[in-house]
């Protein structure tokens, strides 16, 4: 991809045209990947003080900036920035590309690859959860400024935000690319206000910036105990969007993604969180909303404004991290087909799926509507970043064992310092699920039980068509001893097993009693790479007897088309002219039954639903419709 060769190049390449390629991936990365992350400022430390009752004494607001702080430091910039994005699967990040990578690592151990697709369905089913949450936690932060410019205003809070949602995802169907360029100059000049805030708040109590001593965090937790473990649920708000981060990647390079952290968006992170920090040991009553608090009373109409476009981007990164999970995982077998918009001539990984786009948009309004503030929302906020955040650690614990060969005791090292981080705020995070923290997490839960059944109902369906299926040997003996009548031309019979006749095949020597001069079984196979390399693409075997058995491999991050790679067969001593070509398929209509071995009734039914609904496998290879033979079978699970 583009964006990944690019990202592997350095920031100081002597090319004038590179270089200035890499400015514009990391000014985009800066509007849409850090969109999240840089507004947390908005609410993280209101919802310190303000959810558990933690005194504002100067103490505890030290002790809070240093666990922002280390946070920070320690998950975004260490784990994240340093280590996770390591794990990338040919540039391509994301849980679903690190759980395809580990998988492949862990190959030869059959129960610990089970595990970690286990680990990585839930944990990919944890961030559609995040996508529902943060838009709506980030807009009714940024417009809840209302209430403190104008308090007779408060009622409109709900209104304004569910239209700048509705605008916001009405806008996705343009693409994260022209996206990404408007709203990066605009999230570089939202950095730019959260650092000028931030000196003019730390100007007034220099003082505060003692919080870089993380004995401030220690001393926080021996004097509150119970209530500072609490609190450890709103700090993950200072780290939410990493998830995104990570897998975002894909769309812009590792490179610019680390460029535009360090260079602009953790100083200005830290710089406004030690501001309102200075003002908290100012005014303790700025409590209530610190951060507009902070701002100066001509500039808060400016900056509310300000804030509900930069949230407006924050939502652009969980959302574009969902269409991307979403195309990994339908390829990858564990979604049904989808329609997949590209909305970029040079970055194949920048897409729009329609789908996906209307079901988070009816969930996010839901969770404006049913929440109605982002008080309410904070305690819905972290369980599913906290629980991805954990899974994501492990599998790339697995990734550096088996990948890249770290030794046992610098993975335990390593794991206990990270996993230590990650169960401290998925713990604290736990104990709010009673509290709103159910929300996404019923969200992750009924997505893991469609992405498993959707698998598991495809198993099925594979077996029982190879159990009433002929195997392929013995037909081809067959045929050399009874050859049928043959007609000009080329037929392609596409199936999944290679080594059964497709039904399709049958089912025309029934009804037409004939083969074509050439027939070719075509068997499409999704790799657990990004991208397929050029000598992997195309394998033909002669059968013999006019029999060929044809396989097209591609990535999970690409997009079959099978037309256009049949033109390229001439590599491997074949050649379609597809005028003179029939392609031949068979549609299975699904119907549940009770067979041993099989799933639940609820499972079955879910999964003909879902396969009913599926986009048909021939708009998805890209068959043209009239070179197109159809035959349906009934298939019952």
């Amino acid at each position: 991809m583009v964006s990944t060769s690019l990202a592997r190049r350095d920031a100081h390449d002597v090319n004038p045209v590179h270089r200035k390629r890499f400015a514009t991936l990391a000014l985009s990365a800066i509007g849409v990947v850090y969109g999240d992350i840089g507004t947390s400022p908005l609410y993280t430390i209101k919802e310190i003080f303000g959810t558990q009752d933690i005194a504002t004494a100067p103490q505890n607001v030290l002790g809070a900036l240093s666990l922002i702080f280390w946070s920070l430091i320690v998950v975004v910039s260490v784990k994240y920035l340093l280590f996770i994005l390591r794990a990338d699967n040919k540039g391509e990040g994301g849980i679903v590309a690190l759980m395809a990578l580990a998988q492949r690592c862990a190959r030869s151990r059959p129960r610990l690859v089970s595990a970690i697709a286990i680990l990585g369905l839930f944990g990919a089913a944890l961030f559609y959860g995040d996508g529902v949450i943060t838009p709506a936690m980030s807009v009714l932060s940024a417009v809840e400024g209302l209430e403190v410019a104008a308090p007779r205003l408060a009622h409109w809070v709900v209104p304004i935000t569910l239209l700048v949602i509705v605008t916001l995802f009405a806008l996705q169907k343009h693409g994260t690319e022209r996206i990404g360029a408007v709203f990066g100059p605009i999230c570089v000049l939202w950095f730019l206000c959260l650092a000028a805030l931030g000196v003019h708040g730390i100007a007034q109590e220099p003082g505060v910036l003692r919080a870089v001593s993380p004995t401030y965090a220690v001393d926080f937790f021996v004097h509150n105990r119970a209530q500072a473990f609490f609190a450890l649920g709103a700090v993950v708000l200072a780290v939410t969007g990493t998830e995104a981060l990570y897998a975002d990647m894909g769309h812009f390079g590792k490179r610019p993604i680390q460029s535009a952290w360090f260079a602009v968006v953790l100083p200005a992170l830290l710089l406004n969180y030690f501001g309102q920090g200075a003002l908290l040991m100012l005014h303790p009553a700025a409590v209530a909303n610190p951060f507009y608090h902070l701002v100066p009373r001509a500039l808060l109409y400016p900056m509310i404004a300000l804030a509900t476009v930069a949230t407006v981007i924050a939502s652009q990164a969980v959302i574009s991290g969902a269409f991307s999970m979403t195309r990994e995982a339908m390829q990858l077998g564990y979604l049904p087909r989808m329609r997949v918009v590209h909305t970029s001539r040079s970055m194949s990984g920048q897409i729009y799926v329609p789908w996906i786009n209307r079901i988070l948009l009816v969930l996010v309004i839901g969770a404006v509507i049913g929440f109605r503030s982002s008080d309410n929302l904070g305690a819905a906020y972290g369980i599913a970043v906290t629980g991805t955040m954990v899974i994501t650690s492990l599998l790339a614990l697995v990734v550096a064992r088996f990948r890249w060969g770290w030794r046992w005791p610098v993975i335990v090292l390593i794991g206990a310092g990270l996993l230590s981080v990650d169960l401290g705020f998925f713990s604290a995070n736990a104990m709010k699920i009673a509290s709103g923290g159910w929300f996404p997490l019923a969200l992750g839960l009924f997505v893991f039980a469609l992405m498993t059944t959707w698998r598991r109902g495809r198993a099925l369906v594979a077996r029982t068509i190879r159990q009433g299926g002929v195997a392929l040997e013995p037909f081809l003996q067959s045929l050399a001893e009874h050859p049928p009548h043959s007609v000009p031309g080329t037929a392609i019979f596409m199936t999944a097993d290679p080594g059964q006749v497709p039904n399709s095949m049958l089912h025309n020597l029934k009804h037409n009693k004939v083969l074509h001069e050439r027939n070719v079984l075509l068997t499409v196979e999704t790799l657990d790479t990004p991208t397929a390399d050029a000598d992997e693409r195309i394998a033909l075997h002669d059968l013999g007897h006019g029999m060929y058995r044809l396989q097209l491999r591609y990535g999970f991050d690409e997009d079959p088309d099978v037309p256009a790679t049949l033109l390229q067969c001439g590599t491997v001593g074949a050649s379609f002219d597809l005028m003179d070509t029939t392609f031949f398929l068979s549609r299975e209509t699904v119907v549940s039954g009770h067979h041993a071995g099989g799933m639940a009734t609820w499972r079955d039914r879910l999964f003909a639903f879902l396969s009913r609904n599926a986009m048909t496998a021939t708009a998805f290879f890209r068959i043209p419709g009239n070179r197109l033979i159809e035959l349906g079978a009934h298939v019952e699970i």
